[in-house]
């Protein structure tokens, strides 16, 4: 695997192809593997997401902080009490099925904050269920971090 970035706050992990369109390939947020359940990416599409997401976070049309003066933890609780849409505006990572196990929600302070908890009950890591994850990383090295993934992802041999 190759490892972009900084597993303690966002990484990117690209292994081997399983085919010529899916490739293994690993996200990590807070020190947590998101990609836990299923790392299986269809990459044409991965390419798509990683893109957009770095576009929308270098112009910093992330939004800011919902609940001002709370803790991310605090934050991430309100968000998931919310019925309405005001929480799907702090949706974020919602990048195919390769994360359907994670409920992340992200906000603009000074950094790209991503909050974050597994949603499915996990074999692998028992004693993260439940718990709400933190990741802070400046803007820019997030964006960067995503356009290298592409890069990577694009050059890598078609297996």
């Amino acid at each position: 695997m190759t490892q972009i970035g900084n597993r303690d706050t966002f990484a990117v992990e690209v292994g081997e192809p399983v085919s010529p369109n899916l490739r293994v390939v690993d996200l990590w947020a807070a020190g947590k593997r998101l990609t836990a359940y299923d790392n299986v990416a269809y990459v044409p599409s991965l390419c798509h997401y990683l893109r957009s997401a770095s576009a929308q976070v270098r112009r910093r049309e992330i939004r800011p902080c919902p609940f001002p003066g709370r803790s991310p933890e605090e934050i991430f609780r309100r968000l998931e009490a919310d019925g309405t849409e005001f929480r799907e505006r702090y949706w974020f990572l919602q990048w195919s099925e390769i994360v359907d196990n994670v409920t992340p929600y992200a906000y603009l302070d000074d950094d790209l904050t991503i909050v974050f908890a597994f949603g499915r009950a996990s074999h692998l890591f028992p004693d993260d269920v439940g718990k709400i994850f933190v990741a802070r990383i400046p803007p820019d090295s997030f964006a960067a971090t995503l356009d290298r993934a592409v890069d990577l992802l694009d050059d890598a041999p078609v297996g």
